[in-house]
Parts: C-alpha cells; sequence; structure tokens
C-alpha cells in the first residue's frame, strides 16, 4: 500500500546560511511553464535559495528569502517533493517516476528515474538515495553528480517490491528494508561490495529512516525502533505491544532521534498526543506528550541547526523540544489553530527547515510563513494563488 507518509527524508546540518536575494527578481509576473517544461514566459531569472510548494495542478517556486513566486510549474497529478541534494534540484515523484526540477530555473528537467510509486528521497552525507516502491529499485549516486546529468552511482533491488526506504552510510554501507506488498518485516545491510553483513527482521511494519548523530541508522517499527550502529543492527523496544513510530527526523548534532509515536492499531486515523525520543547512544526510548489537546501530523516534524526537535502543533505553534530532557522548551505561534484531514493527500500546515529558517504553510489563508529559528518571530509571509500542499526546497548534500 502506499502510504500516507511515503517520503521522509533526513535534513542534514552545517549548510551554508540563507543568501538574501541581492538579485532582485524581474518585475513581470511569475513565470509559468508548459506542458513539456520549457519555460513559457522570457524570464530567465534565477531564483536564489528556491522553495518550492505543490498545488493542485503543479508547484509553485519561492525565492527564499523573499518568499515570491518566482516561477509555476503546470503538473497534473498528485506530486510529492524532496530536496535533490544539491542547491539548484528538487525531486518530484510523479505517476511515472522521479522527475528532477531546477527549481533555481522554474523548470522541469529530463533527468527521470522511471517507476511506479516513487516513494522516499534521502539525503545523506553526499549522497542521495531514491527508492521506487513499485519496482523495489534503488538508486545511489553523489548527489553533485546531478550538475553533470543523470548520474550512474550504485544500483541495488531488493527481492520483493515494497513501501521501503535506503540509506548509503560514508563507508559503502546500504541498509535497505526488506518487505513485500503486504507486509514488511525488518532491513539488512550490505557492504560496498554487495555482501550482506546484518540482517533483522525485529521491525514490524518497518517505516522512514533517520540518521543520528555518528552515522547511526534509525529505522521506524510498529513496536519501537530498529538502529543500525557498529556494523549490527540493535532494537529499541517501547513498553506497549503497539506503538507505530513512522516517520522520524535526526540531526548530526543530536544523538537522540525525533519520531512520531501512534497507540491505536485500529484507528481510521491517528491524532498523536504525544512523541518519542530515541537516544542512539543508550538504546532508550522516551515518550513525551503534547501539550494538552495538541496533536500534529506526519508533516510536522523537523529538526533545528543545532539538534533540537520541532513539531508543528495544531494549535498552530511550532513546539521547540530539547532531546536530551525531551522538554518544550518554546512554543512560537506561527498558524491559525488547524485539524489533520482524514485523507492524507489533503493539504494541512506542513514544515520544512533549512538552516535557520522553518517554513511553514498554512492552507487555510494560502500562506506560506518564514519563521527565524533563532528569534522564533514570523520573518516573512506570502499570499499563494493556490492552496499550498507539500512544501520542499533545495537543500544541499555535505
Amino acid at each position: 500500500m502506499y502510504e500516507r507518509n511515503a517520503v521522509n527524508r533526513h535534513t542534514t546540518n552545517g549548510l551554508a546560511a540563507l543568501v538574501a536575494a541581492s538579485l532582485a527578481l524581474t518585475a513581470c509576473g511569475p513565470e509559468t511553464t508548459n506542458e513539456t517544461g520549457s519555460p513559457s514566459a522570457s524570464s530567465t531569472a534565477s531564483v536564489k535559495e528556491p522553495v518550492a510548494v505543490t498545488y493542485d495542478g503543479g508547484i509553485h517556486v519561492l525565492d527564499g528569502e523573499t518568499l515570491k513566486v518566482a516561477h509555476t510549474v503546470a503538473l497534473d497529478g498528485f506530486n510529492r517533493i524532496n530536496p535533490a541534494g544539491n542547491d539548484t534540484g528538487v525531486f518530484v515523484s510523479t505517476e511515472a517516476g522521479f522527475q528532477l526540477l531546477d527549481a533555481t530555473a522554474g523548470r522541469m528537467t529530463d533527468l527521470t528515474w522511471p517507476g511506479a510509486k516513487p516513494g522516499h528521497v534521502v539525503l545523506h552525507g553526499d549522497r542521495t538515495i531514491l527508492f521506487t516502491d513499485g519496482t523495489g529499485e534503488v538508486h545511489s549516486f553523489a548527489s553533485k553528480d546531478l550538475a553533470d546529468g543523470k548520474p550512474t552511482g550504485r544500483q541495488y533491488k531488493t527481492a520483493q517490491p515494497h513501501h521501503g526506504v535506503a540509506v548509503e552510510l560514508g563507508d559503502g554501507t546500504l541498509i535497505v528494508t526488506l518487505g513485500t506488498e503486504e507486509s514488511r518485516s525488518g532491513a539488512t545491510a550490505l557492504d560496498k561490495d554487495g555482501k550482506e553483513i546484518a540482517r533483522s527482521e525485529e521491525c514490524p511494519g518497518v517505516h522512514g529512516e533517520a540518521v543520528a548523530q555518528g552515522e547511526i541508522v534509525g529505522l521506524g517499527c510498529e513496536d519501537g525502533m530498529l538502529l543500525f550502529k557498529n556494523g549490527a543492527f540493535v532494537k529499541v523496544k517501547s513498553d506497549r505491544a503497539y506503538s507505530r513510530i513512522g516517520n522520524q527526523a535526526g540531526s548530526d548534532a543530536s544523538p537522540v532521534l525525533l519520531g512520531d509515536y501512534k497507540i491505536e492499531p485500529d484507528a481510521e486515523l491517528e491524532f498523536p498526543e504525544q512523541f518519542a525520543l530515541i537516544d542512539t547512544a543508550t538504546n532508550s526510548l522516551k515518550v513525551v506528550p503534547m501539550p494538552e489537546g495538541v496533536s500534529y501530523s506526519f508533516r510536522s516534524l523537523g529538526r533545528g541547526p543545532k539538534g533540537e526537535g520541532l513539531i508543528l502543533g495544531t494549535d498552530g505553534k511550532l513546539h521547540v523540544i530539547d532531546p536530551a530532557t525531551g522538554a518544550i522548551t518554546n512554543a512560537w505561534p506561527v498558524v491559525g489553530a488547524w485539524k489533520e484531514p482524514m485523507k492524507w493527500q489533503e493539504p494541512r500546515p506542513a514544515l520544512f527547515v533549512r538552516d535557520e529558517t522553518a517554513y511553514i504553510t498554512e492552507p487555510a489563508t494560502k500562506k506560506v510563513h518564514r519563521l527565524d529559528l533563532t528569534t522564533g518571530k514570523v520573518a516573512g509571509s506570502v499570499d499563494l494563488p493556490a492552496v499550498p500542499n507539500e512544501i520542499s526546497g533545495t537543500l544541499s548534500a555535505h
């Protein structure tokens, strides 16, 4: 099944600070691309630090500093977006496969990785890793090579297609989930030559990944989390028979992973009111409550520049979490109160973090806000011509 939280990403830290848009955008309106992806307007303005926002019918590309709509790319279907790993590209998961959007130029490129149900895009180290659910194909390549055309990189195919994820570590170890179209059970680790060096099937419903300080990988399970550390898998169990961690956020600055935490196996849709902190150094899991009456969605999790946890709550506030203690140290108002819709494809406030800035959508008002994570203040907002859904942007691997 193509699950609601079908795309995950590992946000790397230490990226360059946001560049002020010293080159002003042209005075004409947003550039629109036609169906073939070639610009239909004469403007060739290059967008600095672009932010991409999907809507029903296409993608808006915003200037990351001014939030002005610089380009509009028409694209039918339900499309998902993720950083490609360089300073110009965003991967678009279309019905046909992964396709690269040149966000700085506002046009779809001809760089494609065809395949049914393109799923997770992972950035780690200097690598971009794609997992295609419908084929079980994994493509891993140096992110910088996207500038020179379609990278070849490393390829792997799972025994059976499934909704999975993969991550490649600095020493060439490739960690890939195990599963079928009906169920998922764990993960395997392969060395740089493709030889299996470790395997675990102690992770029912495995979903998503995040990488903590020291290149420790965490995979979410329905009863805790599966870690890969020191060349072996380690299970961190929760104290409940069912406790699904399906979405995670990691940071190079912290040994603690942030995860969602759901405890209702039969719920049509659970509105989680607690979250998980997984300490990869001590192999322990802590469950922390949100403020009373506040829940969040799968598009709510992020990490700040110092490794702090970030959760966008249904109270409209961005909650800042000390990963070492679990204390909520700040709660910054950003959007109006909201409720998660029953269908996962429907818009709800979403969070994208880059360096010291958080970009947050507000579908109810057709706005995108830019929050300064050093001050907690909204530094700018923009009205969009269409209801925003997913939000992402360029994010360089390192």
